[in-house]
């Protein structure tokens, strides 16, 4: 059992040790960061279900992990070279794809929401 935390703690580490190389190295993080608090300090102000609230902070949440993992791709791609290569173009490319897909889901989730309290 005492095995099974100690693994549990350093996978904690390391999450929190790339989390902070992302703040620390992407501008763009700490957008989505003030992103995310503005959406939930509307969350909470709107008169939001449970649920509608929960939608919106988790999908911010998603919107952040795209975003590191979209970092860990350009760091791979440009640890490989950095060569003007097409297929390091559209690794990169697909990553930002998906961090923009994730935050337009958020935006449609708000759209949605809105057009039921209206």
């Amino acid at each position: 059992m005492w095995q099974q935390l100690a693994r549990i703690k350093q996978r904690a580490i390391w999450s929190w040790d790339g989390f902070a190389h992302v703040y620390k190295t992407e501008h763009s993080l700490m957008q989505w960061i003030v992103a995310n608090i503005a959406s939930a300090i509307l969350a909470f102000v709107l008169p939001l279900s449970a649920s509608e609230r929960g939608i919106i902070l988790m999908g911010g949440i998603i919107v952040l992990a795209a975003e590191c993992m979209n970092t860990a791709i350009e760091r791979v791609v440009d640890d490989i070279g950095t060569d003007k290569r097409d297929a390091a173009k559209h690794a990169k490319d697909c990553g930002s794809a998906a961090v923009a897909v994730t935050a337009i889901g958020v935006g449609v989730a708000w759209v949605c929401i809105i057009v039921g309290l209206l």
